[in-house]
């Protein structure tokens, strides 16, 4: 007896193998699901996306903002050390110049391109010499930005120096960079400098508690005091400690951020200094080897925290000062690749000199 098939298990049939064939068509074109999603760095997550939101430099953000706002940007060179919110700044500008199409509107280049005179006579100056539509954007203005630009050469920046006198009608340059000495003095004197210190511990630690509350982390009082230390005055160093010790462990303890970074805890410099000070030389080199090669500590990293603890040491200035000098030297060749051994050996030995000379001058 024949099987009798229903209209509707025949639409049924037909639906599966649609769903089939559409799922082959589809497979591996931006299908997303939960497993797919990247965690986002959180220096990008919790970038600063307004000028209000910039965590310091009220001073510098207030005023480039009032020129923003009365349409008389100049030329931009901001300068100093990383993560201290210069590149979150001018993003900052742009958004507010531009709205959501400022990514039409702007040029980035950084250290990752290719930014020879080449690059300088054709794409820069390409995109300068091109009339720019707003599109319901406050100004028409375009804005390059050439982050470290200290990595420049020479040559792509006198060529820069022509090209930003003859575009000034409709772009603005924002250069960005550590080093301000390594800007020609000709594109320096072409912008207005801004100075971008350190942060101060407390808009650290402000900023830090915001991402810790936001992503409800476990971080002690002690924990969040060591990121701010670690991170000297560097924001995205900050953020990117603070995710790095979340990923290797659930309470940011900081023996916790100092294990992830691998930086030598406060109380191990206390104990080495404790032997460089007080024991004899053999026992100091054996006792410190011993404690560097178990904790996988640098001798650069215990150099740079010992000469911090050697300023809070009790002791005359003189024999403070030839202390200071002798470790500058240490860094200075383990910088350059040194033995770590020998250098081992010149750190003990120079804090004996210092012993004997604390010796002499309390006799």
């Amino acid at each position: 007896m024949a099987e009798v098939v229903s209209l509707m298990d025949i639409d049924e049939d037909d639906n599966h193998q649609k769903q089939n064939n559409s799922q082959k068509l589809n497979k591996g074109k931006g299908l997303v699901t939960a497993a797919d999603t990247k965690p986002t760095p959180w220096v990008e997550k919790y970038r600063p996306q307004s000028l209000a939101d910039v965590a310091a430099h009220r001073d510098i953000v207030d005023t480039i903002d009032r020129l923003t706002s009365e349409n008389r940007l100049p030329h931009l060179l901001l300068y100093g050390p990383p993560g201290t919110g210069k590149t979150s700044t001018i993003l900052a500008v742009a958004r507010k110049l531009y709205g959501s199409q400022y990514r039409n509107m702007i040029l980035e280049l950084n250290a990752s391109d290719d930014r020879g005179i080449d690059v300088v006579r054709q794409q820069i100056q390409d995109f300068a010499s091109t009339q720019s539509f707003s599109f319901g954007a406050k100004s028409s203005v375009k804005l390059i930005l050439l982050d470290e630009a200290d990595a420049m050469t020479k040559d792509a920046q006198f060529a820069l120096r022509r090209v930003i006198e003859k575009y000034t009608k409709n772009t603005r340059f924002a250069l960005i960079c550590n080093h301000v000495n390594k800007i020609i003095p000709a594109l320096q004197s072409r912008c207005t400098r801004f100075r971008f210190a350190p942060l101060d511990p407390i808009h650290v630690t402000e900023r830090l508690k915001h991402v810790i509350q936001a992503e409800r982390l476990d971080v002690p009082d002690s924990g969040l005091a060591a990121l701010v230390r670690l991170s000297n005055g560097d924001m995205r160093k900050a953020l990117n400690i603070l995710q790095s010790t979340h990923m290797a462990s659930q309470k940011i303890t900081e023996e916790a951020v100092y294990l992830c970074t691998g930086n030598p805890l406060p109380k191990d410099i206390e104990q080495i200094s404790y032997w460089l000070l007080n024991e004899s030389f053999a026992e100091s080199f054996k006792r410190v080897s011993e404690t560097k090669t178990r904790k996988g500590l640098a001798l650069i990293d215990i150099v740079r925290e010992v000469t911090m603890f050697v300023f809070k040491i009790k002791m005359p200035s003189d024999v403070r000062v030839q202390l200071i000098n002798d470790l500058a030297d240490i860094e200075y060749r383990l910088s350059f690749g040194c033995s770590d051994k020998l250098q081992l050996g010149s750190l003990i030995a120079i804090f004996a000199k210092a012993r004997s000379a604390l010796v002499a001058a309390v006799k």
